[in-house]
């Protein structure tokens, strides 16, 4: 599988990576067994990039793609998380954590931070959850009502714990292309992660995103490919962004969905293909919960796309 590197940061990527909100409990419970499944039948078919966070599951994510890695060589992976949520402890677990999306008990609370105290105490909490010796790029999360703090305390944080080698890329991590194109051009991150704004049904992430981080030298990681299901099963009432798809999305899915069966490509190929086509893309990031997803992610991404479906496409 083709490896890049993170902009200048020497951090390598696999074109395929792992995301791990799943696996820590997203819109349903996952077994620790199921999860190690995961990560294991990742690194089978060459996956060597998983991404997580504490938001995912509170901290559940965290300690499984740890766990799940721990015994690997350390120089053969990349993991990144996130900073911009502190997990605060509960004195009592306080039902569960379903109101954001999560099946866990809300044993904590997320507290928005983006101090300079909250990145580092936020990177110390990670690499406790992880148990690893280093977490290898950190990601400012959704810091979209938070982005005057975030670039005036959170990034300059980053940037000297990269200059002491605490870390080695820094970036954010958005579901808006706007304000990382803004990341891009205003700071010296090594790479942003962009979801759901580089798809073939959502090209936002073309009008400045791209172009300045191609410009720049700086890589793009692109996550929420199939826009939450639509592209991997477009049909009435297939979620879009995590909502019930519009009947005029739905409609160009199933579009889109004709023309690659005209090619004899499965639409979930070409919607995994479509990002690396653009030269500042280093890695396609996709969430599974089970083995077989990622067994089925990885087939597809390996599957050739034919350059006349492009071109009906136009893209």
């Amino acid at each position: 599988m083709r490896v890049t590197k993170l902009g200048d940061s020497g951090c390598a990527v696999s074109a395929l990576s792992l995301g791990a909100a799943g696996l820590g409990n997203l819109l349903g419970a996952v077994s620790d067994a199921d999860a190690r499944e995961a990560v294991d039948a990742a690194w089978d078919a060459g996956v060597r990039y998983f991404d997580t966070a504490p938001h995912y599951g509170l901290g559940l994510s965290e300690r499984r793609i740890g766990a799940a890695l721990r015994d690997r060589p350390r120089d053969a992976y990349t993991v990144s998380t996130k900073v911009g949520r502190v997990l605060e402890p509960l004195a009592e677990p306080d039902g569960d954590d379903l109101a954001q999306g999560f099946a866990v008990p809300a044993t904590h609370r997320r507290r928005w931070d983006f101090s300079a105290d909250g990145v580092r105490r936020g990177i110390e909490d990670s690499l406790g959850r992880l148990g690893l010796d280093r977490i290898d790029a950190v990601f400012l999360h959704d810091p979209d009502d938070h982005a005057e703090q975030a670039l005036r305390e959170a990034y300059p944080a980053l940037e000297r714990l990269r200059a002491e080698g605490v870390v080695r890329a820094i970036g954010a991590g958005m579901n808006h292309a706007g304000p990382l194109a803004r990341f891009v051009r205003e700071t010296d991150v090594d790479a942003v992660l962009c979801a759901g704004r580089y798809s073939l049904l959502d090209q936002r992430a073309a009008d400045e995103l791209l172009p300045e981080a191609a410009a720049r030298g700086k890589s793009v990681v692109v996550g929420g490919v199939f826009n939450s299901g639509l592209l991997a099963d477009p049909r009435p009432g297939a979620p879009y962004d995590y909502a019930a798809a519009p009947p005029a999305l739905l409609a160009r899915a199933l579009r889109l969905k004709a023309v690659c069966e005209r090619h004899g490509v499965p639409l979930r190929a070409a919607a995994l293909a479509f990002p690396l086509r653009h030269p500042a893309v280093a890695s396609v990031l996709v969430g599974a919960r089970s083995a077989a997803e990622v067994r089925d992610a990885a087939e597809l991404f390996g599957r050739p796309v034919p350059q006349a479906l492009w071109e009906e496409l136009g893209v």
